[in-house]
């Protein structure tokens, strides 16, 4: 057996890690998934294409359909397929979805551009900041919960905003004002600091260059075919849009939302809880919805190691899942639970390290 194979079996436990046993560095975990890592450019080019065309079979419903309702049940599915396309690129950002650097990039701007997503802002913000410093306070900003102190400090304005957002209802608003809205959309100075590249710009174009292709399509459709252009726009924009940031929305929630995660504002605490392993909740779900939605639910595995590829990620987190016993946050999915954690997940205490109400009770045990 040659040096390297020995060095590469010698990171393969034996057996599963034993309670109260530290977890292994982030590079030896890694090793475990290097078989699951591969890629393939044929199997991403037909992912990307097969959901383009059932996106654009659904958006054709929603103007040849007579039905109201059935324009709509197509609009609604439409969002979920914008959804999908949405992890395709997600993939490709990752330099996940093929073997090959510069297809991915040009994939993953293909795939985002339902979603109305700038490629290289999301580049920066998720993968560098997000998955860089996961629940780091001050840092990543995806579901950062806020203190008591910085709840009060609030306009009133912005406390019914946290209270709406945190509802359990508001994912998908959440999504589309703090995320979408300030960081997607030509983001200014504000939100991007001194970090400002001219691809910004550029993707923020091609983005906008399509929605109102988009729109312009449908819109002369209605004239064409003698319908409403504004009832087109509503069935054929407007409702996958909404589909697509409720989606967005409750998707990143659930990824790291729960009150067995914990969030940090100190970085050296936060390095030593692990947080590849510790901020991120597996949902699991019945009658393989995971697997409609690319697999994006098995989000451990993909804050180990994004260069697994979408399709091998419920391999991957079996794996973990496997070798890792309790130590991974594993959710069933029901909305008892959902609205539970909604309740219960208001704002943190950095100082109790728990989820508090808005009152600043704690709704969840302190953590070490």
């Amino acid at each position: 057996m040659s040096s390297s194979t020995e060095n590469h079996t010698s990171t393969l436990p034996p057996v599963p890690l034993a309670p109260g046993v530290p977890l292994p560095h982030r590079k030896v975990i890694r090793s475990w998934l290097i078989p699951l890592s591969q890629r393939t450019t044929l199997r991403a080019l037909w992912l990307l294409a097969l959901d383009y065309a059932v996106l654009g079979t659904l958006l054709t419903g929603t103007v040849l359909l007579a039905s109201v309702w059935a324009k709509l049940l197509c609009g609604l599915a439409a969002g979920f397929v914008v959804g999908r396309l949405f992890v395709i690129g997600h993939d490709g950002c990752h330099q996940s979805l093929t073997p090959h650097r510069g297809l991915n990039k040009w994939l993953g701007r293909i795939a985002f551009l339902p979603s109305l997503t700038a490629y290289s802002l999301w580049d920066v913000g998720h993968n560098v900041v997000h998955h860089g410093f996961t629940n780091l306070k001050g840092v990543d900003f995806v579901w950062a919960p806020l203190t008591q102190q910085e709840y009060q400090a609030l306009s009133p304005v912005g406390r019914v905003l946290q209270r709406i957002y945190r509802s359990g209802w508001g994912p998908g608003l959440y999504y589309m004002v703090e995320i979408w809205w300030k960081k997607m959309v030509f983001p200014g100075k504000s939100q991007m600091g001194n970090t400002h590249r001219a691809v910004f710009t550029w993707d923020c174009l091609l983005v906008s260059a399509f929605a109102l292709l988009w729109i312009a399509a449908l819109a002369a459709a209605a004239l064409a075919t003698g319908q409403s252009v504004a009832l087109l726009l509503l069935l054929g924009f407007a409702v996958p849009m909404f589909f697509w940031f409720n989606m967005m929305g409750f998707v990143i929630y659930g990824h790291h939302t729960h009150v067995k995660v914990s969030w940090h504002d100190d970085r050296a605490v936060w390095l030593r809880a692990q947080p590849f392993v510790s901020t991120t909740v597996h949902l699991t779900f019945p009658l393989q919805i995971g697997a409609l939605v690319h697999h994006i639910m098995e989000h451990t595995a993909h804050h180990v190691d994004m260069s697994i590829p979408l399709y091998k990620l419920k391999v991957a987190q079996a794996k973990l899942e496997e070798l890792l016993p309790g130590r991974i946050v594993v959710q069933p999915f029901s909305w008892r639970w959902y609205f539970d954690t909604a309740r219960a997940c208001k704002l943190y205490d950095f100082t109790r390290h728990c989820w508090t109400d808005f009152q600043g009770q704690a709704t969840s045990p302190a953590r070490p």
